[in-house]
Protein backbone atom coordinates (compact mmCIF):
# COMPACT_ATOMS: atom_id res chain seq x y z
CA UNK A 1 0.00 0.00 0.00
CA UNK A 2 1.23 3.25 -0.88
CA UNK A 3 2.16 5.98 1.87
CA UNK A 4 0.00 8.49 2.57
CA UNK A 5 1.44 11.80 1.91
CA UNK A 6 1.89 14.62 4.28
CA UNK A 7 -0.33 16.75 2.60
CA UNK A 8 -2.71 14.69 2.60
CA UNK A 9 -2.23 13.38 6.27
CA UNK A 10 -2.77 17.12 6.75
CA UNK A 11 -6.13 17.79 4.35
CA UNK A 12 -8.04 14.97 6.83
CA UNK A 13 -7.04 16.83 9.52
CA UNK A 14 -8.44 20.32 8.23
CA UNK A 15 -5.06 21.87 9.00
CA UNK A 16 -3.13 22.94 6.01
CA UNK A 17 0.85 23.86 6.73
CA UNK A 18 3.02 24.89 4.42
CA UNK A 19 5.48 23.18 2.76
CA UNK A 20 8.93 23.03 4.39
CA UNK A 21 10.28 23.06 1.68
CA UNK A 22 9.05 26.21 0.39
CA UNK A 23 11.60 29.34 0.40
CA UNK A 24 11.63 31.00 3.32
CA UNK A 25 9.31 28.79 5.54
CA UNK A 26 11.70 26.02 6.05
CA UNK A 27 12.13 25.31 9.93
CA UNK A 28 15.12 27.01 11.36
CA UNK A 29 15.80 28.30 7.40
CA UNK A 30 17.98 31.61 7.94
CA UNK A 31 17.72 34.81 5.57
CA UNK A 32 19.99 36.79 6.70
CA UNK A 33 19.64 37.20 10.33
CA UNK A 34 15.70 36.16 10.60
CA UNK A 35 15.24 32.18 11.22
CA UNK A 36 12.04 31.27 9.78
CA UNK A 37 9.66 28.20 11.71
CA UNK A 38 6.22 27.00 11.95
CA UNK A 39 4.53 27.21 15.43
CA UNK A 40 1.26 25.27 16.36
CA UNK A 41 -1.25 27.10 17.56
CA UNK A 42 -4.06 24.90 18.13
CA UNK A 43 -5.31 21.48 16.81
CA UNK A 44 -6.60 23.75 13.16
CA UNK A 45 -3.82 26.79 13.48
CA UNK A 46 -0.04 26.61 12.34
CA UNK A 47 1.36 29.77 11.49
CA UNK A 48 4.71 30.71 9.45
CA UNK A 49 7.09 32.76 11.56
CA UNK A 50 10.35 34.55 11.56
CA UNK A 51 12.54 35.60 14.19
CA UNK A 52 15.18 38.22 14.14
CA UNK A 53 17.37 37.17 17.43
CA UNK A 54 19.60 40.47 19.13
CA UNK A 55 22.77 39.99 21.32
CA UNK A 56 22.02 43.09 23.15
CA UNK A 57 18.44 42.44 23.61
CA UNK A 58 16.52 45.34 25.29
CA UNK A 59 13.12 44.07 24.59
CA UNK A 60 10.73 42.73 21.67
CA UNK A 61 9.28 44.01 18.96
CA UNK A 62 6.25 41.68 17.45
CA UNK A 63 5.07 43.07 13.97
CA UNK A 64 1.47 42.13 12.75
CA UNK A 65 1.28 42.53 8.92
CA UNK A 66 -1.81 43.74 6.63
CA UNK A 67 -3.55 43.37 3.42
CA UNK A 68 -2.25 41.75 0.96
CA UNK A 69 1.00 41.10 3.04
CA UNK A 70 2.85 38.79 4.53
CA UNK A 71 5.57 38.81 7.25
CA UNK A 72 8.19 39.31 4.45
CA UNK A 73 7.45 42.86 4.62
CA UNK A 74 8.97 43.05 7.94
CA UNK A 75 12.28 41.79 7.35
CA UNK A 76 14.57 44.46 6.61
CA UNK A 77 12.88 46.50 9.28
CA UNK A 78 13.09 43.80 11.33
CA UNK A 79 17.26 43.58 10.36
CA UNK A 80 17.40 47.32 11.22
CA UNK A 81 16.12 46.87 14.70
CA UNK A 82 17.70 43.51 15.28
CA UNK A 83 21.08 45.52 17.05
CA UNK A 84 18.89 46.14 20.19
CA UNK A 85 15.38 44.47 20.26
CA UNK A 86 14.68 40.60 19.12
CA UNK A 87 12.03 41.10 16.46
CA UNK A 88 8.92 38.42 15.78
CA UNK A 89 6.16 38.42 13.34
CA UNK A 90 4.05 36.01 11.59
CA UNK A 91 1.51 35.43 9.12
CA UNK A 92 -1.85 35.71 9.93
CA UNK A 93 -4.10 32.66 9.23
CA UNK A 94 -5.22 32.93 5.44
CA UNK A 95 -1.98 34.94 4.80
CA UNK A 96 1.38 33.86 3.41
CA UNK A 97 2.11 30.29 4.39
CA UNK A 98 0.03 30.48 7.77
CA UNK A 99 -2.88 27.81 7.85
CA UNK A 100 -6.44 28.47 6.28
CA UNK A 101 -8.81 26.25 8.55
CA UNK A 102 -12.30 26.10 7.28
CA UNK A 103 -14.85 28.89 8.44
CA UNK A 104 -16.74 26.26 10.55
CA UNK A 105 -13.76 26.04 12.59
CA UNK A 106 -12.42 29.53 12.33
CA UNK A 107 -14.13 32.87 11.24
CA UNK A 108 -11.21 35.12 10.40
CA UNK A 109 -12.87 38.05 12.94
CA UNK A 110 -10.77 40.82 14.41
CA UNK A 111 -11.74 38.69 17.81
CA UNK A 112 -10.40 35.69 16.36
CA UNK A 113 -7.32 37.41 14.94
CA UNK A 114 -7.15 38.67 18.72
CA UNK A 115 -7.04 34.69 19.95
CA UNK A 116 -4.60 34.16 17.93
CA UNK A 117 -2.21 36.72 18.92
CA UNK A 118 -2.95 35.95 22.18
CA UNK A 119 -1.92 32.12 22.00
CA UNK A 120 1.15 33.36 20.02
CA UNK A 121 2.48 35.49 22.43
CA UNK A 122 2.12 32.53 25.34
CA UNK A 123 3.72 30.08 22.90
CA UNK A 124 6.72 32.09 21.90
CA UNK A 125 7.52 32.72 25.37
CA UNK A 126 7.63 36.64 24.63
CA UNK A 127 7.93 38.91 28.18
CA UNK A 128 5.06 40.84 28.03
CA UNK A 129 7.04 43.70 30.02
CA UNK A 130 9.00 44.34 27.39
CA UNK A 131 7.05 43.72 24.06
CA UNK A 132 5.99 46.43 21.81
CA UNK A 133 3.21 45.10 19.03
CA UNK A 134 3.53 47.12 15.92
CA UNK A 135 0.45 46.64 14.05
CA UNK A 136 -1.07 48.09 11.12
CA UNK A 137 -4.29 47.27 8.45
CA UNK A 138 -6.04 44.33 9.69
CA UNK A 139 -3.31 43.27 12.64
CA UNK A 140 -4.39 46.65 14.75
CA UNK A 141 -7.97 46.02 15.76
CA UNK A 142 -6.82 42.38 16.74
CA UNK A 143 -3.87 43.85 18.98
CA UNK A 144 -6.92 46.58 20.60
CA UNK A 145 -9.05 44.22 20.94
CA UNK A 146 -6.53 41.50 22.77
CA UNK A 147 -5.23 45.06 25.01
CA UNK A 148 -8.97 45.25 25.94
CA UNK A 149 -8.94 41.82 27.45
CA UNK A 150 -5.67 41.58 29.18
CA UNK A 151 -4.28 45.51 29.38
CA UNK A 152 -0.57 44.13 30.07
CA UNK A 153 -0.80 41.96 26.56
CA UNK A 154 2.24 44.51 25.87
CA UNK A 155 4.22 47.28 27.27
CA UNK A 156 3.31 49.21 24.40
CA UNK A 157 1.08 49.08 21.23
CA UNK A 158 1.72 50.95 17.58
CA UNK A 159 -1.11 51.19 15.19
CA UNK A 160 -2.02 53.05 11.83
CA UNK A 161 -3.39 53.08 8.91
CA UNK A 162 -6.61 50.77 9.86
CA UNK A 163 -9.86 51.41 10.82
CA UNK A 164 -10.67 51.55 14.44
CA UNK A 165 -14.34 52.68 14.37
CA UNK A 166 -17.38 52.63 11.91
CA UNK A 167 -16.85 55.44 9.72
CA UNK A 168 -17.58 54.10 6.27
CA UNK A 169 -16.74 57.71 5.02
CA UNK A 170 -13.44 57.49 5.71
CA UNK A 171 -12.71 54.51 3.93
CA UNK A 172 -11.78 53.60 0.09
CA UNK A 173 -15.11 52.14 -1.65
CA UNK A 174 -13.71 48.52 -1.74
CA UNK A 175 -13.52 48.97 1.34
CA UNK A 176 -17.02 50.68 2.50
CA UNK A 177 -18.74 47.32 0.36
CA UNK A 178 -16.85 44.73 1.95
CA UNK A 179 -18.88 45.82 5.00
CA UNK A 180 -22.49 44.22 3.52
CA UNK A 181 -23.84 41.42 1.40
CA UNK A 182 -24.47 41.42 -1.62
CA UNK A 183 -21.48 44.07 -2.70
CA UNK A 184 -19.17 41.81 -0.33
CA UNK A 185 -19.76 38.86 -2.11
CA UNK A 186 -19.48 40.47 -5.55
CA UNK A 187 -16.47 42.34 -4.05
CA UNK A 188 -14.73 39.37 -3.27
CA UNK A 189 -15.53 37.38 -6.40
CA UNK A 190 -13.68 40.65 -8.01
CA UNK A 191 -10.86 40.85 -5.67
CA UNK A 192 -9.97 37.04 -6.79
CA UNK A 193 -10.02 37.26 -10.14
CA UNK A 194 -7.86 40.62 -10.25
CA UNK A 195 -5.25 39.52 -7.18
CA UNK A 196 -2.49 39.90 -10.26
CA UNK A 197 -3.25 43.83 -10.32
CA UNK A 198 -4.17 43.61 -6.46
CA UNK A 199 -0.68 42.38 -5.41
CA UNK A 200 0.93 44.54 -8.02
CA UNK A 201 -0.59 48.34 -7.59
CA UNK A 202 -2.33 48.32 -3.75
CA UNK A 203 0.39 49.88 -2.78
CA UNK A 204 1.23 52.00 -4.99
CA UNK A 205 -2.30 53.88 -5.31
CA UNK A 206 -3.19 57.80 -4.09
CA UNK A 207 0.96 58.16 -4.15
CA UNK A 208 2.05 60.53 -6.94
CA UNK A 209 4.70 59.06 -9.78
CA UNK A 210 7.57 60.97 -7.82
CA UNK A 211 6.68 58.74 -4.79
CA UNK A 212 5.50 55.55 -6.07
CA UNK A 213 7.57 52.48 -5.23
CA UNK A 214 8.27 48.89 -6.31
CA UNK A 215 8.37 46.30 -3.69
CA UNK A 216 11.13 44.07 -3.01
CA UNK A 217 11.54 41.07 -5.15
CA UNK A 218 11.27 38.93 -2.34
CA UNK A 219 8.48 40.90 -0.41
CA UNK A 220 6.53 40.32 -4.06
CA UNK A 221 7.00 37.01 -4.37
CA UNK A 222 6.08 35.89 -1.21
CA UNK A 223 3.00 37.90 -1.55
CA UNK A 224 2.02 36.40 -4.74
CA UNK A 225 2.94 32.67 -3.57
CA UNK A 226 0.74 33.31 -0.14
CA UNK A 227 -2.09 34.13 -1.98
CA UNK A 228 -3.86 30.87 -2.54
CA UNK A 229 -3.03 28.21 -0.29
CA UNK A 230 -5.24 25.39 -0.27
CA UNK A 231 -8.71 26.44 -1.44
CA UNK A 232 -8.97 29.51 0.51
CA UNK A 233 -7.32 32.82 -0.72
CA UNK A 234 -5.87 35.84 1.30
CA UNK A 235 -8.87 37.93 -0.59
CA UNK A 236 -11.33 34.90 1.08
CA UNK A 237 -9.90 35.48 4.70
CA UNK A 238 -9.94 39.38 3.90
CA UNK A 239 -13.82 38.99 2.85
CA UNK A 240 -14.35 36.75 6.24
CA UNK A 241 -12.53 39.58 8.89
CA UNK A 242 -14.65 41.87 7.06
CA UNK A 243 -18.05 40.03 7.93
CA UNK A 244 -17.63 40.18 11.36
CA UNK A 245 -15.73 43.70 11.07
CA UNK A 246 -17.83 46.50 12.22
CA UNK A 247 -19.19 44.79 14.97
CA UNK A 248 -15.73 44.20 16.60
CA UNK A 249 -15.25 48.28 15.72
CA UNK A 250 -18.38 48.61 17.49
CA UNK A 251 -17.31 46.77 20.22
CA UNK A 252 -13.52 48.76 20.81
CA UNK A 253 -15.43 52.18 20.23
CA UNK A 254 -17.74 51.37 22.93
CA UNK A 255 -14.90 49.82 25.61
CA UNK A 256 -12.63 52.48 24.52
CA UNK A 257 -12.51 53.75 27.89
CA UNK A 258 -11.11 50.12 29.20
CA UNK A 259 -7.76 50.72 27.04
CA UNK A 260 -5.31 51.48 29.40
CA UNK A 261 -2.07 49.66 27.41
CA UNK A 262 0.09 52.46 25.60
CA UNK A 263 -0.55 53.20 22.45
CA UNK A 264 0.56 55.06 19.49
CA UNK A 265 -0.71 56.26 15.98
CA UNK A 266 1.42 56.37 12.49
CA UNK A 267 -0.59 57.34 9.92
CA UNK A 268 0.35 57.63 5.90
CA UNK A 269 -0.95 61.43 5.22
CA UNK A 270 -1.97 60.23 1.88
CA UNK A 271 -3.51 56.91 3.12
CA UNK A 272 -6.37 56.66 0.01
CA UNK A 273 -7.66 53.55 1.71
CA UNK A 274 -8.64 55.03 5.10
CA UNK A 275 -8.00 58.52 5.65
CA UNK A 276 -5.88 60.34 8.16
CA UNK A 277 -9.00 61.76 9.94
CA UNK A 278 -9.85 58.41 10.88
CA UNK A 279 -6.54 58.19 12.86
CA UNK A 280 -6.79 61.59 14.41
CA UNK A 281 -9.96 60.58 15.62
CA UNK A 282 -8.37 57.67 17.13
CA UNK A 283 -5.87 59.50 18.90
CA UNK A 284 -7.77 61.96 19.71
CA UNK A 285 -10.11 59.48 22.05
CA UNK A 286 -7.65 57.56 23.10
CA UNK A 287 -5.21 60.45 24.27
CA UNK A 288 -2.58 58.31 22.34
CA UNK A 289 0.69 60.22 20.77
CA UNK A 290 0.17 60.12 16.70
CA UNK A 291 2.71 61.10 13.71
CA UNK A 292 1.16 61.94 10.54
CA UNK A 293 3.80 60.99 7.87
CA UNK A 294 4.06 63.78 5.16
CA UNK A 295 3.73 62.36 1.30
CA UNK A 296 3.42 58.56 2.80
CA UNK A 297 0.19 56.50 1.54
CA UNK A 298 -1.09 53.31 3.27
CA UNK A 299 2.35 51.51 3.11
CA UNK A 300 4.82 53.65 5.39
CA UNK A 301 6.95 50.17 6.13
CA UNK A 302 7.20 49.61 2.77
CA UNK A 303 7.49 52.79 1.16
CA UNK A 304 10.05 54.58 3.81
CA UNK A 305 10.98 51.62 5.98
CA UNK A 306 13.57 53.57 7.86
CA UNK A 307 10.60 56.01 8.65
CA UNK A 308 8.66 53.18 10.40
CA UNK A 309 12.30 52.23 11.96
CA UNK A 310 12.67 56.00 13.20
CA UNK A 311 9.02 55.82 15.06
CA UNK A 312 9.60 52.75 16.66
CA UNK A 313 13.03 54.24 18.31
CA UNK A 314 11.52 57.15 19.48
CA UNK A 315 8.24 55.10 21.56
CA UNK A 316 11.05 52.54 23.07
CA UNK A 317 13.13 55.85 24.43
Amino acid sequence: MRKPSLASLLAATAVLVPSLDAEGAESGKQKRNAVFSLIGIDNDITLRRMVVHSARQKGTVLFLHGFPETLYVWIDISTALAADYEVHAFDWPGYGLSSRPPVEKFSYAPKDYADVLHSYIEKAGIDRSKLTIYATDIGALPALLLALREPDIAQRIIVGDFAPFNRPAYMYESLQSLKAEPAASRTREHMNKTSEEILENAYRRGLSPEEQFDLPAEVKEDMIRGWSQGSLTTADAFYHYYANFTRDQDFLEANLFRLKTPVKVVWGERDIYINKEMGLEFSKKTDARVSVLPGIGHYPHLQKPELTVREIREALQ
